[in-house]
């Protein structure tokens, strides 16, 4: 399960109802900046940083927000799946290797 958390400014996936791990933003208006991906070790080799991120990304798109993927994890992600490379702004996807 996918839950937003504003009150931690995080996405989390949790397993059992347990915290499995999280991607923490930041939201401006128009805007969500992903800072940093975080995946419990008793969780790694799941896919579940990359269900996550999608979700998250399907998200914004929904939302119509623009992403700024300062997230190492999250940029590598939309690198592989270049569908998702026009939530960030044209002018910026240079600066994010995109």
């Amino acid at each position: 399960m996918i839950i937003d958390n504003p009150e931690h400014h995080r996405y989390e996936i949790r397993v059992d109802d347990e915290l499995a791990g999280f991607v923490q933003y930041r939201r401006r208006e128009g805007l969500i900046a992903l800072i940093h991906t975080e995946i419990d070790t008793r969780f790694e080799g799941r896919g579940l940083a990359s269900q996550l991120t999608a979700a998250v990304l399907d998200e914004a798109r929904a939302a119509g927000v623009w992403v700024f993927p300062f997230c190492p994890f999250v940029n590598g992600y939309i690198s592989r799946h270049p569908e998702y490379a026009d939530l960030v702004p044209e002018e910026f996807r240079a600066e994010f290797g995109l």
